[in-house]
């Protein structure tokens, strides 16, 4: 059984080692381990993804909630084998709606075989998609947008999230959230290309460099953002010159960024692709 284990808390001294030898005690093969220490934040991230014997889960989960008191790590414990068939997923959203909406209506007709089980936004602009489509929602922000981050992982445990999705949510996510949901379970839609187009103004880069190709990226969120490694789809457009940007955003915003949102997290929930070692690879 396909198992990932995360792993975050504060910095110290063999945090590692009871995780390890426990899994390995249960004849778990390891094939994918990372350990980080951002020292700016005196974190101490680890992901571990092991091939589990059968009948060992319960097992393993009781072993790491006995773990992480004794060694102060918050111990996550996941396979996407639970819920294969028809994953839960959580919407985070800011302000943009059309993304937000195509993945609404591609989970209602069956083209992304998913369970959108809540929609969270540090904005109340989409709340009404997710009243529109029977969507639980929750803010969990001040009046000023900045997103309460441990609400939102209370919130992502309440629900049994499977997989994040951020539809232009327009924060960066701390460390912390991004290493408990690590191993592929946080999709990002950026609307630019990448590597070529980071960052929060992409359509405006690419137009004072005078491109006539735009686009828009689905990848898989790691603590560097848009570090561009992580790619599971891209889609793109061409202008003819002389096209304004304004026409050219709104073409973005309104068709292509959706249809690259909703294709990206479909390859995800059908398992053509998975995270390994910070690269995206093909399952099949």
């Amino acid at each position: 059984m396909q198992t990932i284990i995360t792993a975050v808390g504060p910095d110290n001294v063999g945090l590692a080692d009871p995780i390890v030898h426990f899994v390995t005690g249960q004849g778990a093969n390891i094939e994918e381990i990372q350990m980080y220490n951002h020292d700016d934040a005196a974190l101490f991230a680890m992901l571990l993804r092991i091939a589990l014997p059968t009948g060992k889960y319960d097992e393993l989960c009781e072993a790491m909630a006995q773990i992480g008191p004794r060694t102060g790590l918050s111990i996550r414990v996941w396979s996407p084998e639970l819920r294969a068939a028809r994953p839960r997923l959580a919407l985070w959203t800011t302000h943009r709606s059309e993304s937000p909406l195509a993945l609404l209506r591609a989970v209602r007709d069956g083209q992304v075989k998913g369970e959108i089980a809540v929609m969270m936004g540090n904005r109340p602009t989409c709340r009404g998609l997710a009243e529109q489509f029977g969507v639980d929602w929750h803010q969990p922000a001040d009046g000023d947008g900045q997103p309460d981050d441990g609400r939102m992982l209370d919130l992502l445990d309440q629900y049994q999230i499977d997989y994040v999705v951020l539809a232009r949510y327009m924060r960066i996510l701390p460390p912390s959230i991004c290493w408990k949901y690590a191993g592929g379970r946080v999709i990002n839609l950026h609307h630019g290309l990448l590597p070529s187009f980071p960052g929060p103004r992409p359509y405006h880069d690419a137009f004072a460099g005078r491109m006539l190709t735009y686009g828009a990226t689905c990848h898989f969120i790691v603590p560097e953002l848009d570090a561009g490694n992580q790619i599971i789809f891209q889609s793109t457009f061409t202008v003819p010159p002389g096209m304004k940007l304004d026409d050219i955003i709104r073409i973005g915003q309104e068709d292509n960024e959706p249809r690259c949102l909703v294709e990206g997290v479909r390859r995800v929930v059908d398992h053509e692709i998975r995270l390994h070692f910070h690269r995206v690879v093909a399952q099949r």
